[in-house]
């Protein structure tokens, strides 16, 4: 499987326990910042990686 496919797994995966967290918890609950901010991480490297592969000499 590819970079980009496995991170996309993981973000979709990550996206569904932040919904379930913020049904549990609430919107602002310290948990659900926190797996929000899990889920942006690897929103930022899948969107790294995407870029490197458009653009090779990007480092």
């Amino acid at each position: 499987m590819k970079k980009l496919e496995v991170i996309q797994k993981r973000i979709e995966a990550e996206r569904r326990k932040l919904n379930e967290m913020e049904t549990t918890y609430g919107l602002l609950h310290p948990k659900v910042i926190k797996q929000s901010m899990k889920l942006d991480d690897l929103i930022n490297e899948y969107t790294r990686e995407e870029s490197l592969r458009s653009d090779p000499f990007k480092s």
